[in-house]
């Protein structure tokens, strides 16, 4: 809690500093200094959300590492590949990183993923079920079982913590957007106070880029759907809670102004503008993704240190995602223009 209580104004022009070296990674940095040479391009992915169609795409994946045996049509094999993919460099980042800690405090992304699909179930009186990530820090057999006997003594204290909450928040209004609203907040404030404790500056940047991203994100929501909800927002990031409050009571036309001196002006202000002339949040999401990748970007100034390892991960990650949003779209014949304003271009 003293962590979010501290949370820093803005004091960055575009991005936050991302700390120093850790001379204990240099092996580390050397290896995925070498990976990323391997990413694929901007060129590449206008081809690919340029493709005719699905099978076009793949031809021109053949000569990269997503490469599929000729004349696949099974949109399933495609999933399968991308999620090995996933799970190799998840694999590879777990034996590059040196600290323990790390390694857990990400994977609290599938811990609070599994959270968010177990309470939802539970709550409303649905079959727990068994399609559970075996990637946070519970197997998910194990996740499975504790839920199905409601004893959430094995979890450790913060997710334990986070049920409560979020449990809590549902019983209020019956409403299971509560339950999301609660594990964001329970989710951010882990986060932070975890970077808070490992002293890391990289991580305490990336986590408050992520709230205030989370938070806009929410209220353009609440706004296009015309929502009377107001205490919704998450704590922790580096914009004032009034600041998006305000937000929803401006017209479209007011919310960029509204963020004028701060780094996300411009990633608001064409999202803005594509959200109301389109009713689409593509846009937002594009932008926010560029953002997020500029940010990531900064690590380069790092000759050595975990900063690179985890923004590596991230950035590869964030690679998978895309391939996979560009072939589904060629798989389901959207067009082309809509791929193109979700990836950025």
């Amino acid at each position: 809690m003293n962590a979010i209580a501290e949370a820093p104004t803005i004091d960055f022009y575009t991005y936050p500093l991302v700390g120093g070296n850790d001379w204990r990674y240099a092996f580390a940095t050397a290896k995925v200094r070498a990976l990323e040479t391997q990413l694929l391009s901007r060129a590449v992915l206008l081809d690919l959300a340029n493709a005719p169609d699905f099978a076009a795409a793949l031809d021109l994946l053949s000569s990269t590492e997503y490469a599929l045996p000729s004349g696949t049509k099974d949109f399933g094999q495609v999933e399968q590949m991308l999620l090995q993919k996933r799970s190799d460099v998840r694999g590879l980042f777990v034996s590059l990183m040196l600290d323990e800690p790390l390694i857990q405090l990400l994977k609290e992304k599938d811990d609070f993923a599994n959270l968010r699909l177990a309470l939802r179930r539970q709550l409303t009186d649905k079959p727990i079920g068994v399609d559970y990530s075996d990637n946070g820090s519970i197997p998910a057999d194990e996740f499975q079982q504790i839920f199905e006997q409601e004893d959430y003594a094995p979890l450790p204290e913060y997710m334990q913590e986070a049920i409560e909450e979020a449990v809590l928040a549902y019983y209020e209004n019956k409403n299971v957007r509560d339950i999301d609203f609660a594990l964001d907040a329970s989710q951010a404030r882990y986060k932070i106070s975890m970077a808070h404790e490992l002293q890391s500056e990289f991580l305490e940047s990336l986590f408050r880029i992520q709230v205030d991203i989370l938070n806009i994100k929410t209220m353009l929501r609440l706004k296009f759907t015309e929502s009377e909800l107001r205490d919704v927002f998450v704590e922790g990031g580096y914009l004032e809670i009034e600041r998006l409050r305000h937000g929803l009571d401006v017209g479209y036309e007011a919310v960029a102004a509204l963020f004028f001196a701060t780094p996300y002006y411009e990633t608001v202000d064409s999202g803005v503008s594509y959200l109301s002339a389109n009713k689409s949040f593509l846009k937002l999401e594009a932008n926010f993704d560029k953002y997020l990748a500029g940010f990531l970007s900064q690590t380069k100034q790092i000759t050595a240190g975990p900063q690179p390892v985890i923004a590596y991960l991230l950035t590869k990650e964030g690679e998978i995602r895309i391939v996979r949003l560009i072939l589904t779209g060629k798989k389901n014949n959207l067009e082309t223009r809509l791929i193109l304003d979700r990836i950025g271009e």
